[in-house]
């Protein structure tokens, strides 16, 4: 079984800055990609950003210059450096992965509140 457990969601002001993590655990081969995603009340979910194992990596133009992602392969965690906050970024953020163990599957965290306020 694989779990995602995601950590460091709060409130911050705006212009602040929050680091997300990822870690995954379970019956692990390989990690195919890593990303987040995030739900803002009423509206869709929508992609943040993903890295791939070689350290590829895409973003929404809306976080672009702001988030940074990344990842240590060793530790099977994934992370979510953003800067300069703003009110639009409140949202649900939820980590998913590409998993092969050894069958490919994909795997969603529980997902972590970030709220932008003054």
């Amino acid at each position: 079984q694989v779990q995602l457990v995601e950590s460091g969601g709060g409130l911050v002001q705006p212009g602040g800055s929050l680091r997300l993590s990822c870690a995954a655990s379970g019956s692990i081969l390989s990690i195919y990609y890593m990303g987040w995603y995030r739900q803002a009340p009423g509206k869709q979910r929508e992609l943040v950003a993903t890295i791939t194992s070689g350290g590829n990596t895409n973003y929404a133009d809306s976080v672009k210059g702001r988030f940074t992602i990344s990842r240590d392969n060793a530790k099977n965690t994934v992370y979510l450096q953003m800067n300069s906050l703003k009110p639009e970024d409140t949202a649900v953020y939820t980590c998913n992965a590409a998993i092969a163990t050894p069958s490919y599957q994909i795997y969603w965290g529980q997902g972590t509140q970030v709220t932008v306020s003054s």
